[in-house]
This record gives structure tokens, C-alpha cells and sequence, in this order.
């Protein structure tokens, strides 16, 4: 008995693996036939609008070195309050706020050929993405986004200022 049992459990497996098989082949039947032809797939539509430029993502390691040489400008991209109360040491205040207020947000003092790298609250903040993108469109060359923001910075401890610390 245990031997027909185990016999219509296997007959039972393998049905379902050939069902689940056949329905996944019929399903990207158009996905494999490219494929098999050599075709390239298709790539996923860009996040960007089309033609418009983004601010490279920059990791801690690099963001250290440019701060530590003074090869780049760090742009705070919160709000004002947030900034007075800590930032990364050496930053500009430029919320993201008032950069969209402006019709091409500047930096005071800052060349458009500068070294430029936006920051804000962490992954879960997307304001330095959206400014360096502001800052692009007014004509800087070099603009990176710290997508660590101060959370990564201040944990990694780095130097912070503000009197919130």
C-alpha cells in the first residue's frame, strides 16, 4: 500500500512540474522565440524623462576623500532648520524648497564647473536627487547625490556641525 502511495504522489509531482512547465513556456513563448533568435531583450524604460540628465549616485568612501581634499561643494538639500541643527561639516544650505521656487537655482560663490554633490536625509529622501537634477538643468556640470545623506555620514563618524549634536 505505501508503495502505491508513493508511486501516485510521484505520478502526482510530475504532472504538476509538466503542467507548470508548458504554461511557463506558452506564457513567454514570445520572450523565448526572441531569444532563441538572438535577439536582444527589451530594455526597461528609463526612470528619467526623456532627455533628462542625472546626478550620479557617489558612495561614502569617495564622498570622504572629496570632502577630506576639498575637491568637491556638499549641498544640503533639507530645510533650513534641519541644516542649523547638523549637517555635514563644510556644506551649503540649498532646500530643495526654495531651489524649486527659483527658476535656476545658484550657488553663491560656487563655479558651474565645480565638483557638486547633493545630500538629504538618507535612501528613504529623494530632495538631493531632485536638486541635483535642479542643478543641472541651471547649468552645473559635476553634480553627484550622496544617497547616504547625513544618516550614513554622521554613523560612519564623520564630521557633523549644527546644534543638534
Amino acid at each position: 500500500m505505501a508503495d502505491k502511495s508513493w508511486l501516485k504522489t510521484t505520478l502526482e509531482i510530475a504532472v504538476i512540474v509538466f503542467a507548470s512547465a508548458v504554461f511557463g513556456i506558452l506564457w513567454n513563448r514570445s520572450l523565448l522565440a526572441d531569444a532563441w533568435h538572438g535577439a536582444p531583450a527589451a530594455q526597461a524604460a528609463p526612470t528619467a524623462q526623456q532627455g533628462e540628465a542625472l546626478p550620479m549616485p557617489i558612495g561614502l568612501a569617495q564622498l570622504k576623500e572629496l570632502h577630506d581634499s576639498g575637491q568637491a561643494v556638499l549641498v544640503d538639500a533639507r530645510s533650513g532648520a534641519s541644516f542649523a541643527k547638523e549637517h555635514i561639516a563644510g556644506a551649503l544650505s540649498l532646500p530643495l524648497e526654495e531651489a524649486t521656487r527659483q527658476k535656476t537655482p545658484q550657488l553663491k560663490g560656487v563655479a558651474k564647473d565645480a565638483v557638486i554633490v547633493a545630500y538629504c536625509n538618507g535612501f528613504s529622501c529623494h530632495d538631493s536627487m531632485e536638486l541635483g537634477k535642479l542643478l543641472i538643468k541651471s547649468g552645473y556640470g559635476s553634480v553627484y547625490v550622496f544617497e547616504g545623506g547625513l544618516p550614513e555620514w554622521r554613523d560612519a563618524g564623520y564630521p557633523t556641525t549644527g546644534g543638534g549634536r
